[in-house]
């Protein structure tokens, strides 16, 4: 008895420990998001990896005969995909660095840009006998992303500006 009431007390001891911790770190979290969300570029760079790293597991590219292409069926796509993701994640996680965001969103434009002519070349280059695809919408994120891109670069070059005209004026 005198056993268990000790293992109880660890355990809750553990618990309440485990909540303060947690508390800490939400708090922390919490924090760091509410900076990131106060410019309208983080806004659209969270659009951006929303966009690239989620909406491809639920809308297919395209659809041949009656089945649905995901981009996981080709490992060039997976690898876009990916690349555009992580990009968008460490632009987005830069967010006290404006220059690196703004160079991390070109590389992204330039990705996705390649993404889309892969897409593109993929519809237009089929063989004499297959039949055309029926384009998805996961084949237009690549637009959808760099149009968010765009409009977070002219953020941040906003931003920019109004940093160097401080600057100025001191």
């Amino acid at each position: 008895m005198k056993c268990l009431r000790i293992v109880l007390a660890i355990i809750q001891n553990f618990i309440k420990e485990t909540i303060v911790f947690l508390k800490k770190k939400i708090y922390f979290c919490i924090k760091i998001l509410k900076k990131m969300i106060q410019r309208i570029q983080s806004v659209y760079l969270l659009l951006a990896f929303v966009i690239m790293a989620v909406l491809p597991f639920v809308f297919p590219l395209w659809r041949e005969g009656s089945k649905d292409v995901y981009f996981m069926t080709n490992i060039t796509y997976t690898i876009f995909f990916g690349l555009s993701t992580s990009l968008s994640l460490m632009s987005v996680l830069s967010f006290k660095k404006r220059q690196t965001q703004f160079v991390l969103n070109r590389l992204n434009m330039i990705l996705n840009l390649i993404l889309l002519g892969l897409f593109v070349y993929r519809t237009l280059n089929l063989s004499g006998g297959a039949q055309a695809p029926v384009k998805g919408i996961g084949m237009f994120l690549p637009v959808i992303t760099i149009l968010l891109l765009v409009l977070a670069n002219k953020a941040i070059k906003k931003d920019e500006d109004l940093v160097k005209s401080v600057d100025r004026l001191r």
